[in-house]
């Protein structure tokens, strides 16, 4: 498959802020730990292998082997790589998303191969440890209406279940075949159907399918919503609800990077928890500043805790608390042995927000590296651009500037009366200065003849590039159609279209996307299918 590389930033579809980090702005440096390189991981490693106790380490395998014993069978990879996390000498790579049905948008499936091969290139370095690609399961999540639906071929896919309010992971997929799955294209391969068929929950069938796609590489996936790994976290609820500490550390930084000119990601509370009430609502945590109390909004509920009976209650049933954004990247650090974790242009952003909150509680930041993102190119969008004269890397151009390009290789006369405007007000200039000298009221109509003139001009130039267009207006559409649909509402491919529009026809695609894959290189990558 031949690849094309191109800057983040010739993309046109990426933040200053991301161009500034993988540029190294030293303004940027303290906020973050270790820059992403693979020589940086050294380092890495040791300090987490001091930090992470082998408790933590039994915790996480005895949680993994439960959830994955759902299964009817694990991937022989997968057994392998759970066997290797009982070692000391054993680390990890970890992504997090959405519970999207169907995978959602293609930056998701980006997201676990740029983990699969950063592993692969970390074994290579450091021979002498282990390294497993991590998808963390953002199954506590509650906004129902960002995951339940996918793009397939133009047509949107979409489950109207209840939304309950409560973690999107423990919905019952109770009507989904008849909404969704019965409607989609006979054609898919079975993996996708069977998921959600064989799973009784959202969590369970995003396990089942990323580990269908993924099994083969030794992807492991985690539910964090488990009341033994919420044990993890009582010393974070413990000083949350004491001190507010992980707020106060957030605003401090985001003053410091709204000084340097970037745009917080992040929204920090004076209590970055959720509660995980009995009626299965995800409610936040807000104190009362009129009492010694945490008021827990809950819908139709005006529930009160003091401090020591919250306290208590998190001591006792840390599993009914719940991260935010805030903390959830906490939680994920005190469960795995990791060393870096991959994400998106924002959650790249809003990680830089949060150093100090590690710092606070004493835990490793980890190494954040930006995603590997991509523009898949098919044959036949392949076939066209080279008809049209155009580079694959061209595709990022506007298409007014494309239309030119293309046009100058077609041999299309570029139609231009700058010239002749310029003539027509060099005679204008010398009849006004003539009515100057002679009437010096017939100025004002003089330069309304000349407006007048170069209107004319100006739309006889329109009329003459439509004429030269015209030759060639079928390549023209051509290109404006293939545009449309390497971009689809005018962005990033990877942000709509689902990995069902290219395995469908390239069953061979994920193996072909792992080997592709530089997640060091800090650059963009189209993929040309041959």
């Amino acid at each position: 498959m031949p690849l094309h590389h191109l800057s983040y930033a010739a993309t046109g579809a990426f933040s200053p802020f991301l161009a500034d980090y993988v540029a190294r702005r030293p303004e940027l440096a303290p906020f973050y730990h270790r820059f992403p390189a693979l020589e940086e991981f050294a380092g890495q490693i040791e300090e987490k292998k001091d930090a992470y106790s082998p408790a933590a380490r039994q915790r996480l395998v005895t949680a993994l082997r439960a959830q994955y014993a759902r299964l009817d069978a694990v991937n022989p990879v997968v057994a392998a790589n759970l066997d290797l996390l009982e070692k000391d000498t054993t680390f990890t790579v970890v992504t997090g998303h959405q519970l999207n049905l169907f995978t959602g948008p293609l930056y998701f499936i980006y997201k676990i191969a740029s983990a699969v091969k950063l592993c692969r290139q970390l074994k290579e370095k450091y021979p002498h440890y282990d390294f497993v690609p991590v998808y963390w399961m953002a199954s506590e999540d509650h906004d129902f209406a960002e995951i339940n639906h996918f793009q397939l071929f133009g047509k949107r896919y979409a489950w109207d279940a209840a939304d309950t309010g409560g973690p999107v992971g423990r919905l019952r997929l109770d009507g989904l075949a008849e909404q969704l799955l019965d409607q989609l294209p006979a054609d898919i391969p079975a993996a996708f159907q069977d998921a959600y068929r064989q799973s009784a929950t959202l969590a369970e069938a995003t396990q089942r399918l990323t580990h269908a796609l993924f099994g083969e590489f030794g992807l492991v996936s985690l539910d964090a919503d488990s009341p033994e790994l919420k044990q993890a976290l009582v010393p974070v609820l413990e000083r949350e609800i004491a001190e507010q500490a992980s707020n106060q550390a957030v605003q401090a930084t985001k003053a410091r990077l709204e000084a340097l000119g970037y745009k917080p990601q992040v929204y920090s509370r004076p209590l970055n928890l959720f509660f995980l009430t009995d009626a299965g609502k995800r409610e936040r945590l807000e104190p009362d500043a009129e009492a010694d109390c945490v008021q827990v909004t809950v819908r139709n509920t005006n529930r009160c805790h003091t401090k020591a009976e919250l306290l208590e209650l998190a001591r006792q049933h840390p599993e009914q608390f719940s991260p935010n954004v805030v903390l959830r990247p906490l939680y994920q650090e005190l469960l795995l042995p990791n060393l870096c974790y991959i994400g998106g242009g924002a959650e790249v952003a809003y990680w830089f927000q949060l150093k100090a909150v590690f710092d606070t509680y004493g835990v490793p930041f980890p190494i954040v590296l930006l995603r590997n993102s991509a523009l898949y190119l098919g044959k036949a969008g392949a076939g066209k651009l080279r008809k049209l004269g155009l580079a694959p890397t061209d595709v990022f151009k506007p298409l007014a500037e494309l239309k030119k390009q293309v046009g100058a290789t077609l041999g299309q006369e570029e139609v231009s009366l700058a010239a002749q405007q310029q003539a027509l007000a060099a005679v204008f200039k010398e009849i006004a200065d003539l009515a100057q000298r002679l009437d010096p009221t017939l100025v004002k109509t003089v330069a309304a003849e000349q407006q007048k003139v170069a209107g004319g001009v100006a739309g006889l130039e329109k009329r003459l590039s439509k004429a030269a267009e015209a030759k060639h207006e079928t390549a023209y559409s051509q290109l404006a159609a293939l545009k449309d649909k390497l971009f689809p509402g005018g962005e990033l491919q990877e942000r709509s279209d689902n990995v069902l529009s290219i395995l469908i026809n390239n069953p061979e695609f994920l193996r072909q996307l792992v080997e592709a894959f530089e997640p060091l290189a800090l650059d963009f990558t189209v993929l040309e299918e041959e």
